[in-house]
Formats: C-alpha cells, sequence, structure tokens
C-alpha cells in the first residue's frame, strides 16, 4: 500500500471521527433529556424550558425581531386573527409570531434580490418591464410564502385531529361506561392517544390544565374550539355540554357521535375517490397521453419515414 492510500484513509477516518465527535457534544444534552424523559415515564422532553426545542425559537426570534415590525399588524383585530390561527397550527410559543413576521419581510427581499442579482445584474440587461413585473412578483411571493406555510401546517394538523376525534370518542365512551367522570376519560384517552395522535391528545390535555387550573368546563371547551378549529370538535363539545347541562346519558350521545362522524369521514373519502377521474384529466391529457403517442406511433413512424423519403427520393 503505498503512501498516497495511507495518507487519504488517515485523513477520510480522522474527518469522520471529527464531525462524529461534534455531533455527539452537540446532541448530547438532547440525548440525556429523552433519556431522563424515559425514566420518568414517557414525560415530554421536547416542553420544559432549556431545552434545544424550546431555545431554538427564541433564538430565531431575537434573529428575526429586527425585521419583524416591518410587517407585523397594528390592527387588534387582525393580530386576534393571527394568533387564533397561530394556535390552530399548535404554535402557542410568544417568539412564533416575531418568526413568522420576520420571515415575511427576509423573504420579500430575499427572492428579488437573488433574482436581480444573477438574472439582471450578472447578465448586464437593464431594468425592463419584463425584469420589474417579475421582481414585484418575487416580493409578493416572499411576502406570503410564510402564509402558504402555516396554512398548509393548520390544515395538516386539523386533519389530524379529524382522523383521531372518532377513536377518541370510542375510547371516552368505553371509558365513561366502565364508570369513570368524565375528566378521568378524558385523561386516559389523552394518554392512550399521545403516540398516535399527539395534536389530539395535546389539545386534550389543556382541557385538562384548565379545568385543574379552576376554569369551567365550558370555557374550558369553547377554548378547545377555539384551538383546534375542526367542525367536528364543534359537534363534538356541543353534544357533550348539552348533555352535561340535561343530564343525558353521555356514553350514548358520545357512541352515536362516533357513529356518525366514521359516516361523515367515509362520505369524504367517497367524495374524494369520485373527484379522482375529473383530477387526473389533465396530467393525462398533457403528460401520459403524448408520452404514449410518442412510445407507441414514434417506431411505425421512423419506420415510415425511412421508407418512404428514400422511394421519394429515387421517384423525384
Amino acid at each position: 500500500m503505498n503512501a498516497p492510500v495511507v495518507l487519504f484513509v488517515v485523513v477520510f477516518i480522522s474527518v469522520v471521527g471529527l464531525v462524529l465527535g461534534v455531533g455527539f457534544w452537540v446532541t448530547r444534552d438532547k440525548a440525556l433529556g429523552q433519556r431522563l424523559g424515559q425514566m420518568q415515564g414517557g414525560a415530554d422532553v421536547l416542553g420544559p424550558a432549556g431545552s434545544p426545542a424550546s431555545l431554538w425559537p427564541a433564538k430565531m426570534a431575537k434573529m428575526a425581531q429586527p425585521f419583524a415590525h416591518l410587517s407585523a399588524p397594528t390592527d387588534v383585530e387582525d393580530a386576534t386573527y393571527l394568533r387564533v390561527r397561530f394556535m390552530n397550527a399548535g404554535l402557542r410559543d410568544s417568539s412564533w409570531p416575531s418568526i413568522f413576521f420576520g420571515a415575511k419581510v427576509v423573504f420579500s427581499l430575499l427572492l428579488p434580490a437573488v433574482f436581480l442579482l444573477y438574472g439582471g445584474l450578472i447578465g448586464g440587461q437593464s431594468m425592463s418591464i419584463v425584469v420589474a413585473f417579475v421582481t414585484v412578483c418575487l416580493s409578493a411571493l416572499g411576502y406570503y410564502f410564510p402564509n402558504v406555510v402555516l396554512a398548509m401546517k393548520i390544515r395538516a394538523r386539523q386533519q389530524d385531529i379529524e382522523r383521531a376525534l372518532p377513536d377518541a370518542i370510542d375510547l371516552m365512551t368505553v371509558c365513561v361506561e366502565a364508570g369513570l367522570a368524565l375528566d378521568s376519560a378524558m385523561r386516559r384517552t389523552c394518554e392512550e392517544l399521545h403516540m398516535s395522535s399527539p395534536a389530539l391528545a395535546d389539545e386534550l390535555g389543556l382541557v385538562l390544565l384548565e379545568l385543574q387550573a379552576g376554569s369551567s368546563r365550558v370555557n374550558a371547551m369553547q377554548n378547545l374550539v377555539l384551538r383546534t378549529g375542526v367542525d367536528d370538535v364543534t359537534t363534538f363539545v356541543t353534544i357533550l355540554l348539552q348533555s352535561d347541562h340535561f343530564g343525558t346519558d353521555v356514553g350514548a350521545a358520545m357512541r352515536t357521535l362516533a357513529s356518525m362522524m366514521r359516516e361523515t369521514r367515509r362520505q369524504r373519502a367517497e367524495e374524494k375517490a369520485a373527484k379522482m377521474p375529473v383530477k387526473m384529466l389533465f396530467p393525462l391529457i398533457f403528460f401520459i397521453f403524448p408520452s404514449l403517442f410518442i412510445v407507441i406511433l414514434g417506431p411505425a413512424m421512423i419506420g415510415i419515414f425511412r421508407t418512404l423519403l428514400p422511394a421519394m427520393g429515387n421517384g423525384n
């Protein structure tokens, strides 16, 4: 084995060892927190203050603070609406608004700057109407891009809650019919749903915390509706409060509600399946059919041209 190969192996092992060592050193606190959380019975290791998962939003907010005030709303109604949107997305930390508004300003300036740098300045082209139009469009795209990301996160979380809610209601029904109180049944459901649906388990846990803090059941349930923004949760809360108010059987009401929600979920799936042929029509026409035509008719057309062109040339 010659000297260059030995040197290459030594350098490779040294770099790999250095990278692994730095990675283990950076993540040592997180691994220790996860291990301690598992030893304490599955406690949430992402929530305590001082953990990396709770510190990085504060660091990002501190970096985005100089830009956040440029796009932050001054109207109280707009601020309240955005606060509800953040709650619907599960972003309850006070650092997220600063990150959100700072990202709007940064993206609205960064995208046009990159376009002008690589498209206008390097190409040596003067500022034309097309360049100005594209710059304005990129600025608007960068400004509204965080809104699109927030809307996608809200939709994904709401779909997760909608899918897990019938199972949660069934579990609560079994617990109530077994003799547990409604709060105990909700706590048991929260513990069981922690792995399958963390979003719904988190919301139910917040309801329990509000009840333990002395809030009334009506206020706690209304806050649940406000935080989730899901219609099925609104129906669940309405039936639950009415059963509690009129003294009817809570277990029978929740069992009927769970069956109705499953039927609604099946109807939504059938609706999506019925829309699928229409949605696939344009991709089939513009992308799949041309490829099929090229694959099927291409060899035949090549053979025709190879046969006819020489014959036409000899005829002339």
